[in-house]
Protein backbone atom coordinates (compact mmCIF):
# COMPACT_ATOMS: atom_id res chain seq x y z
CA UNK A 1 0.00 0.00 0.00
CA UNK A 2 1.68 3.33 -1.11
CA UNK A 3 1.68 6.07 1.37
CA UNK A 4 -1.42 8.90 -0.01
CA UNK A 5 0.21 11.64 2.55
CA UNK A 6 1.81 14.58 0.95
CA UNK A 7 5.41 14.94 1.15
CA UNK A 8 6.83 17.63 2.88
CA UNK A 9 9.56 20.00 1.71
CA UNK A 10 12.56 19.88 4.36
CA UNK A 11 13.82 23.64 4.91
CA UNK A 12 17.00 24.59 5.73
CA UNK A 13 16.89 28.68 6.69
CA UNK A 14 20.57 29.80 7.30
CA UNK A 15 21.22 33.31 8.34
CA UNK A 16 24.66 34.62 7.22
CA UNK A 17 27.43 33.96 10.00
CA UNK A 18 28.70 37.51 11.73
CA UNK A 19 30.42 39.63 9.98
CA UNK A 20 32.50 42.55 10.09
CA UNK A 21 31.43 46.55 9.91
CA UNK A 22 32.14 48.07 6.56
CA UNK A 23 35.55 49.77 5.86
CA UNK A 24 35.42 53.33 4.94
CA UNK A 25 33.82 53.68 0.92
CA UNK A 26 32.96 49.86 1.18
CA UNK A 27 29.41 48.64 0.33
CA UNK A 28 27.24 46.93 2.48
CA UNK A 29 26.87 44.21 -0.07
CA UNK A 30 31.14 43.52 0.03
CA UNK A 31 31.15 43.10 3.71
CA UNK A 32 32.86 39.78 4.57
CA UNK A 33 32.41 37.44 7.33
CA UNK A 34 34.77 38.20 10.66
CA UNK A 35 37.24 36.11 12.19
CA UNK A 36 34.44 34.42 14.61
CA UNK A 37 32.21 34.50 11.74
CA UNK A 38 34.57 32.32 9.44
CA UNK A 39 34.82 30.04 12.42
CA UNK A 40 31.14 29.41 13.01
CA UNK A 41 30.57 28.81 9.75
CA UNK A 42 32.57 26.18 9.46
CA UNK A 43 31.44 24.50 12.42
CA UNK A 44 27.97 24.94 11.28
CA UNK A 45 28.98 23.04 8.19
CA UNK A 46 30.77 20.30 9.59
CA UNK A 47 27.88 19.62 12.48
CA UNK A 48 25.17 19.75 9.45
CA UNK A 49 27.55 17.12 7.83
CA UNK A 50 27.51 14.56 11.06
CA UNK A 51 24.01 14.81 11.01
CA UNK A 52 23.84 13.94 7.42
CA UNK A 53 21.91 17.30 6.60
CA UNK A 54 22.28 17.53 2.55
CA UNK A 55 19.82 19.92 0.74
CA UNK A 56 19.06 19.08 -2.81
CA UNK A 57 19.57 22.93 -3.93
CA UNK A 58 21.23 26.44 -2.22
CA UNK A 59 19.74 29.14 -2.83
CA UNK A 60 22.20 31.71 -1.39
CA UNK A 61 22.25 35.93 -1.60
CA UNK A 62 24.83 37.21 -3.65
CA UNK A 63 26.43 39.09 -0.75
CA UNK A 64 29.97 38.17 0.50
CA UNK A 65 29.09 37.16 3.72
CA UNK A 66 26.79 34.89 2.34
CA UNK A 67 28.76 33.22 0.10
CA UNK A 68 30.97 33.09 2.70
CA UNK A 69 28.98 31.44 5.16
CA UNK A 70 27.44 28.66 2.55
CA UNK A 71 31.10 27.72 0.70
CA UNK A 72 32.39 25.40 3.90
CA UNK A 73 28.84 23.27 2.95
CA UNK A 74 31.40 22.64 -0.38
CA UNK A 75 33.61 21.18 1.46
CA UNK A 76 32.20 18.95 4.24
CA UNK A 77 28.62 17.98 3.26
CA UNK A 78 29.58 17.78 -0.69
CA UNK A 79 31.01 19.43 -3.62
CA UNK A 80 28.25 18.42 -5.52
CA UNK A 81 25.69 20.80 -4.08
CA UNK A 82 23.15 22.54 -6.48
CA UNK A 83 24.17 26.48 -5.14
CA UNK A 84 22.41 29.11 -6.92
CA UNK A 85 23.45 33.04 -6.41
CA UNK A 86 20.37 35.07 -6.25
CA UNK A 87 20.71 38.65 -6.15
CA UNK A 88 17.03 39.06 -4.86
CA UNK A 89 17.85 37.67 -1.57
CA UNK A 90 20.05 40.24 -0.89
CA UNK A 91 17.95 43.05 -1.12
CA UNK A 92 14.74 41.48 -1.68
CA UNK A 93 11.53 41.24 0.99
CA UNK A 94 10.75 38.27 3.15
CA UNK A 95 7.89 37.59 -0.30
CA UNK A 96 10.66 36.93 -2.14
CA UNK A 97 11.78 34.27 -0.17
CA UNK A 98 8.63 33.35 0.03
CA UNK A 99 7.87 33.20 -3.98
CA UNK A 100 11.51 30.85 -4.12
CA UNK A 101 10.66 28.43 -1.66
CA UNK A 102 7.18 27.96 -3.69
CA UNK A 103 9.10 27.91 -6.77
CA UNK A 104 11.14 25.66 -5.34
CA UNK A 105 8.82 22.99 -3.78
CA UNK A 106 10.04 19.98 -6.20
CA UNK A 107 12.95 19.60 -4.76
CA UNK A 108 13.00 17.44 -1.83
CA UNK A 109 15.35 19.77 0.38
CA UNK A 110 16.23 23.41 0.07
CA UNK A 111 18.45 25.97 1.94
CA UNK A 112 18.09 29.55 1.63
CA UNK A 113 20.92 31.48 3.29
CA UNK A 114 19.87 35.21 3.50
CA UNK A 115 19.90 38.06 5.83
CA UNK A 116 18.15 39.39 8.88
CA UNK A 117 15.26 40.87 9.11
CA UNK A 118 13.83 38.39 6.51
CA UNK A 119 15.08 35.34 7.68
CA UNK A 120 13.94 35.93 10.75
CA UNK A 121 10.57 37.32 9.24
CA UNK A 122 10.84 34.18 7.24
CA UNK A 123 10.47 32.00 10.10
CA UNK A 124 7.93 33.53 12.29
CA UNK A 125 5.71 33.36 8.43
CA UNK A 126 6.36 29.74 8.70
CA UNK A 127 6.01 28.35 12.18
CA UNK A 128 3.72 31.52 13.51
CA UNK A 129 5.19 34.34 15.57
CA UNK A 130 5.07 32.09 18.90
CA UNK A 131 6.74 29.40 18.20
CA UNK A 132 9.34 31.29 16.34
CA UNK A 133 9.63 33.60 20.00
CA UNK A 134 10.03 30.19 21.69
CA UNK A 135 12.15 28.48 19.91
CA UNK A 136 14.64 31.95 19.49
CA UNK A 137 13.98 34.35 22.28
CA UNK A 138 16.99 36.69 21.56
CA UNK A 139 16.17 36.41 17.90
CA UNK A 140 17.67 34.81 14.90
CA UNK A 141 21.74 34.77 15.37
CA UNK A 142 24.20 34.48 12.76
CA UNK A 143 25.20 31.15 11.74
CA UNK A 144 21.51 29.80 12.91
CA UNK A 145 19.98 26.93 11.22
CA UNK A 146 16.48 26.24 11.15
CA UNK A 147 15.13 23.24 10.18
CA UNK A 148 11.46 23.08 8.91
CA UNK A 149 9.46 20.48 7.46
CA UNK A 150 6.83 22.35 5.22
CA UNK A 151 3.75 20.09 4.01
CA UNK A 152 2.83 20.62 0.19
CA UNK A 153 -0.62 21.22 0.94
CA UNK A 154 0.05 23.46 3.54
CA UNK A 155 1.40 27.33 3.99
CA UNK A 156 2.61 26.82 7.64
CA UNK A 157 5.45 24.60 8.39
CA UNK A 158 6.10 22.39 11.24
CA UNK A 159 9.86 23.59 13.29
CA UNK A 160 12.28 20.10 13.06
CA UNK A 161 15.22 21.49 15.17
CA UNK A 162 17.76 24.66 15.08
CA UNK A 163 21.76 24.40 14.84
CA UNK A 164 22.80 27.46 16.66
CA UNK A 165 26.75 28.66 16.81
CA UNK A 166 28.53 27.72 19.82
CA UNK A 167 29.39 30.09 22.77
Amino acid sequence: MQDSAPKALRLYLLRHARSGWALPGQRDFDRSLDEGGYIDAERLAQTAADQGIRPDRILCSTAVRCRETAEPFFRTVSEELDIRYIDALYSGPTSIYLDLIDAHRHVNALMLVGHNPMIEQLLCNLVGDEAAREALPDGYPPAGLAILDLPSDAASARLISLLLPTP
